[in-house]
């Protein structure tokens, strides 16, 4: 390392002449008129800027000489201006390239950073500079990907710098001022609320989910900051608290997109036009569909399963005779009016649902019992099944407060079903598996229930059967002891059936199993392990690491957009009264019961192979490439993902031990010790005194930390994120909530159940409206975006850094991962041997496609495609 600089400042001091000499430049960037139609007016007025000589400068900074009169910061060169603005205009061209040509003196070395100042009137993105032909050296890249505002906006001058990597002991002294400088703009002042100017990163609770302004039922309590209600931090904006409450932080209007990220943790305009569309796309479904059902013989329900394939088949078409003038007057249509010039135009049908994969071939294969089983190993939450040690199944709820909660299943419910099999061979063969989520929902059972919800707590278990499919044996519906009764659970048992009522009863003990695992998967699997985990990551990764560190340099790519998505989840999906509240069965308790699982929450088994062994689905053989042997040899989350983190863990392991050659360099970097010491103490300081946490002291806990960061912010979401659409997009076959009880026998509901069993399924499981805002929320959580960038992928993908084996390493990386892809595609051809990649709906397990051989298949709805970051 640092070759380059150190040849230079031995070749400049032997040149005494002091020649001067012309650089030419390119720069790279997008004009906030290319990017903001609201802001018309920025290219006239930055012309004048222009013609005023106030336009953007840049001014190249020595790696190699200090200025001893100024704290032996870099010398500067001169000022140099962008050329051609005024004649370089177009309102099409995303970006646009700009020369420039500075005048440097070679005694001066190598320039290692540079100063921008633009004195426009708008913002600028600042994608790249490529110096030509920098004397003793050639081409220098400087990659920026940054907004740069005003300069009076800043108190100090906006640096970039080249694209070399260093450890901080390794920085050439003229550049350490220039690289601890920025570390401390990015950090902030801890006060005060920041503008969209500001870059500041830094860290709050998540009390911006109420709103107790408007009354106790807008009011949550805040999470994280305490025992009851730990949780990872989020970016804090310092809007002012609410006037009900001094702990609860203002909330913007509802519609509003005006929330505070760091300017450059938002969202690419197209990705954000494509959004928007996509939102407005499922609203004015909605719209349709609920003015459709006043016309309908019984409003807000779907009468028969047909009146839900409708969404998808004719579109919901409005009936003859609606006031069109009356709907414009909606709040929803004015918005539509406002935003529909960012609609996109890729030919989509605007009011029909796409049609999900899980009934496209067939479109009641959903119903049977293997597609029940293989879902929870190849479907949209392939994360939360284990293997049953114990039976009946335990419970780890404190018996004290909640009494006895083990399982009332028993031997004799389950192995007249279990193909001769005995519940203790089964045991002892690891043979009977659990989807488990009796102690989640339990706890708030009885709260949830108190609402129009009516669910609940289940225990689902199965046989691994011989040709690897899994095999249903029971369902137990469990609800909490009335008010009054000793603590305790009150369930009943449930057999698989197919036909009469018994069949009947059967379905509905599956739907209220899927509405457990529907909520877990979106509160837990998604929304917890991957989106909020993550965050104090990205903050913590550009408070304390320089963009001349490695390890920056390494996990950037996997933060894209989070802050960004994460803080419009906060705003629309979240919240008191947001989607999520109005379309899952935890309904106003949801993160309440999310913020009661992260107490459980432990880093190191978020690493895929300690997640397979926690759960009981693998064990260790050292004889198997992954040092694991599947106890499902056909579960495809595992297979696939197996592959994809071992890729990771070498290419991680490559990078980290260029970078790292002993343990030393690790104790002795400081950046990457304040790094890990504000993840664990701030970031997530509800968990800081947890000893699970690796101590940062060794290349091996360093590979493992990065490796854990990237899976779950890449594979991780993937597989739990974009299969939401195929498998949940028809409602039937993942309800989010469940409005009845079970039918009793001697009871009307019973009565109705035994003449007509869909028209009571479709009563219990998620209503109308509901249906339509889930559907319509999760088909945009479950599209790639136009400008995705996947695994294995990078911007500026031969310039990020300028370190050769680094880029020799991410290149067989990518390579790994097409080999891998084509692996996975091969086990999904083969129908006869991996039953379980298939299934009776037809559906090949897509989801850890890394999609790298051909990333455009992957846009939309696709079900295939790793994308580097949780960015949706």
């Amino acid at each position: 390392m640092g070759n380059w600089f150190g040849n230079s400042l031995s070749k400049s001091l032997h040149n005494n002449g002091g020649t001067s000499k012309q650089i030419n430049g390119t720069v790279v960037l997008r004009r906030k008129n290319v990017l903001d139609w609201t802001d018309l007016g920025a290219s006239c007025l930055d012309g004048v800027f222009e013609l005023l000589r106030k336009g953007v400068t840049l001014q190249l900074i020595s790696a190699v000489h200090g200025d001893q009169a100024n704290g032996n910061r870099g010398i500067l060169g001169k000022p140099a201006y962008l050329e051609n603005w005024n004649e370089n205009i177009s309102v099409t061209d995303r970006d646009a390239s700009f020369n420039i040509t500075f005048d440097w003196d070679e005694s001066m070395g190598i320039p290692g950073a540079f100063i921008i100042r633009n004195h426009h009137h708008s913002q600028l993105y600042l994608k790249t500079l490529t110096l030509e032909d920098v004397p003793g050296h050639g081409p220098v890249h400087f990659i920026c990907s940054s907004w740069v505002y005003p300069a009076y906006r800043y108190k100090n001058d906006r640096v970039f710098f080249a694209n070399k990597t260093y450890l901080p002991s390794d920085t050439p002294e003229p550049l350490c001022y220039y690289r601890e400088q920025e570390l401390i703009d990015l950090r902030g002042t801890g006060s005060g609320m920041l503008k969209e100017w500001d870059r500041v990163y830094d860290y709050a609770y998540y009390n911006n989910l109420g709103r107790p302004d408007k009354g106790r039922d807008y009011a949550r309590p805040v999470l994280g900051g305490s025992k009851d209600h730990p949780y990872p931090r989020r970016g804090r904006t310092g809007r002012a608290a609410t006037k009900s409450d001094p702990n609860t932080e203002s909330r913007l209007p509802l519609l509003s997109l005006d929330f505070y990220v760091p300017s450059d943790e938002r969202f690419d305009q197209v990705k954000l036009s494509d959004f928007l569309a996509d939102a407005l796309k499922s609203v004015r479904q909605v719209l349709r569909s609920e003015i459709a059902s006043l016309f309908d013989r019984t409003p807000k329900e779907f009468d028969t399963f047909q009146d839900v394939l409708n969404l998808y088949e004719d579109g919901n078409s409005l009936p003859s005779g609606t006031n069109l003038k009356e709907i414009r007057d909606c709040m929803i249509c004015i918005l539509w009016e406002i935003l529909k010039e960012l609609l996109r135009s890729d030919g989509e049908r605007f009011l029909k649902l796409p049609m999900p994969d899980v009934i496209k071939a067939d479109k009641s294969a959903w119903r049977t019992d293997e597609e029940f089983a293989r879902e929870m190993v190849a479907g949209a939450n392939p994360v939360v099944i284990r293997c049953l040690q114990e039976f009946p199944p335990a419970s780890k709820l404190d018996p004290l407060e909640y009494g006895n909660q083990t399982s009332s299943i028993t031997r004799e419910q389950i192995e007249k079903n279990m193909n001769g099999l005995t519940v203790d061979q089964a045991i002892k063969n690891k043979k009977l598996f659990i989807l488990d989520h009796h102690d989640a929902v339990m706890p708030y059972l009885t709260r949830i229930n108190s609402t129009s919800t009516k669910t609940y707590a289940t225990r689902t278990l199965l046989l691994l059967q011989e040709d690897g499919t899994l095999k249903p044996l029971a369902i137990e519906l469990s609800l909490p002891h009335k008010e009054g009764e000793p603590p305790g659970a009150a369930s009943q048992v449930f057999a698989p059936a197919e036909h009469g009522v018994e069949g009947s009863v059967w379905q509905l003990a599956k739907a209220y199993a899927a509405v457990n695992d529907s909520g877990y998967h979106q509160l837990i699997s998604h929304w917890l392990n991957t989106h909020a985990v993550i965050e104090p990551f990205v903050i913590a990764s550009n408070r304390q690491l320089s963009v001349l560190h490695p390890i920056y340099k390494l996990l950037h790519p996997h933060f894209r957009d989070t802050m960004y998505i994460n803080s419009l989840a906060r705003q629309i999906v979240i919240n008191a009264g947001g989607i999520l509240e109005r379309t899952v069965f935890p309904a106003k308790y949801s993160m309440e019961m999310s913020s009661a699982i992260y107490k459980n929450w432990n880093f190191t088994e978020q690493a895929l192979p300690a997640d397979l062994l926690k759960r009981g689905v693998a064990i260790p053989d050292s004889r198997q490439p992954h040092g694991l042997r599947l106890l499902i040899e056909d579960y495809p989350y595992a297979v696939d993902g197996l592959e994809i983190w071992s890729a990771i863990e070498t290419w991680v392991r490559e990078y980290c031990s260029f970078y790292y050659y002993t343990d030393e360099l690790i104790q002795g970097d400081s950046e990457l010790q304040s790094w890990w010491n504000e993840v664990r103490n701030v970031g997530h300081g509800d968990k800081k005194d947890e000893p699970w946490w690796p101590e940062m002291k060794t290349r091996t806990e360093l590979i493992q930390t990065c490796t854990i960061i990237i899976w779950v912010a890449s594979a991780l979401h993937a597989a739990v994120n974009f299969g939401q659409y195929p498998y949940a997009g028809y409602l039937p076959n993942r309800p989010t909530t469940s409005r009845r009880f079970m039918p009793e026998p001697g009871k009307p509901e019973y009565a109705e159940l035994e003449s007509n069993p869909d028209l009571v399924f479709l009563k219990t499981i998620t209503a109308q409206l509901q249906t339509l805002l889930g559907v319509g929320l999760i088909e945009i959580l479950s599209r790639h975006s136009r400008d995705e960038v996947y695994l294995g992928q990078r911007d500026h993908s031969e310039h990020w850094t300028s370190d050769v084996q680094p880029l020799d390493a991410f290149r067989r990386f990518g390579r790994e991962l097409v080999e891998i892809e084509n692996r996975i595609k091969g086990r999904n051809n083969d129908h006869k041997r991996w039953k379980n990649r298939f299934g009776p709906v037809k559906v090949p397990y897509t989801l850890l496609y890394p999609s790298t051989s051909d990333s455009q298949t992957a846009i939309g709805l696709s079900g295939k495609g790793i994308p580097n970051s949780v960015s949706i």
